[in-house]
């Protein structure tokens, strides 16, 4: 690509992050005591791990959701699964039906029942969505939105969503499948896809296309004001090849998920939490949300499990090493 955009401090404060949020994740796994970082933004406020698939949502989803018990055997199964989970994006939500009306599968999966469920929850104010991004409702579906999105689930699947995504030959030809269901934007088509990655579905490379959310161009424009946006995808994959690079530059080191480097996906999630990040830690950096604070602060929910990752990735999670001193 032609150079980077002029940066501004925000973008040494984008690697810092990255480096010590990461770190942050490796001190709790090998068990030590808390606090896990003296960054005072760090330790208030809730921000997503560095690498997506390793964020606590995303554990759930490949662990519980994607490879629970053999439920990765099937491939409508896994789909179906993996499109009903994300269409809520909660884990509480799944397991609220997984209690109630049993785990959502495709060959006993009642949406009816599972409407009662949901709509029971709602009347005793409980959230049945996650409140990370918008989920829109089906188009055409008569409200509540819930109603349409497990239907949606079952729709698609059984009007050959399935083999449309097995007959993908990357994963931009993937994303163009998600994309083409009503209601599903880029954004949302695009998370989905990675998801489909982690199973066994499809086995597409994640550093051939990405899509940056509302939360990584408002980073992006606080790390490079004033860059035209439409390059977004083009500097996310600059920074992800470079990334090695950027750290060594500036004196950080990054071991990386088990040996893992970032990907496109992980490096426009940082985007969107270095977003947070500079509300509070550069205040003077405007980005084009126009954002000022940071709703969510950080409270631990008790010991991270073992970590599990797509098993195709291989990585030696076995070595969960005291390699990291405390803070």
């Amino acid at each position: 690509m032609s150079r980077l955009p002029d940066p501004s401090p925000v973008f040494e404060s984008f690697w810092r992050f990255a480096a010590e949020r990461h770190a942050m994740y490796q001190r709790r796994l090998a068990g030590l005591p808390a606090p896990w970082t003296d960054d005072p933004v760090l330790g208030e406020y809730r921000f997503t791990n560095a690498f997506r698939a390793s964020d606590r949502v995303s554990q759930y989803l490949i662990r519980d959701v994607i490879y629970a018990g053999d439920a990765d055997d099937d491939v409508a199964e896994v789909v179906f699964r993996v499109v009903l989970f994300r269409l809520f994006n909660k884990i509480d939500t799944w397991e609220l039906l997984a209690g109630e009306v049993g785990p959502p599968s495709l060959g006993s999966f009642d949406p009816v029942a599972a409407d009662r469920v949901l709509a029971r929850a709602r009347s005793e104010g409980r959230r049945i969505y996650s409140s990370a991004y918008i989920i829109p409702p089906r188009p055409g579906w008569p409200a509540p939105k819930h109603a349409g999105h497990l239907q949606l689930a079952v729709d698609l699947v059984e009007d050959g969503l399935t083999e449309r995504i097995e007959s993908t030959a990357d994963l931009r030809d993937l994303f163009g499948v998600l994309h083409c269901v009503p209601g599903l934007g880029d954004f949302l088509a695009y998370q989905l896809a990675i998801d489909l990655c982690y199973s066994p579905v499809v086995d597409h490379d994640e550093d051939e296309f990405v899509v940056a959310g509302p939360g990584a161009l408002d980073g992006l424009s606080k790390v490079f004001p004033g860059m035209n946006l439409r390059r977004a995808a083009e500097v996310i994959r600059a920074l992800t090849e470079d990334q090695d690079r950027w750290f060594e530059h500036f004196g950080l080191a990054f071991s990386g998920l088990f040996g893992r480097r970032l990907h496109l996906i992980d490096v426009q999630n940082l985007f969107c939490e270095i977003s947070k990040y500079a509300r509070v830690a550069h205040p003077e950096v405007a980005g084009v949300a126009g954002r000022t604070r940071i709703k969510q602060t950080f409270r631990p929910l008790g010991a991270l499990p073992e970590p599990f990752f797509p098993p195709k990735w291989g990585l030696p999670t076995n070595t969960i090493a005291p390699a990291l001193e405390a803070v």
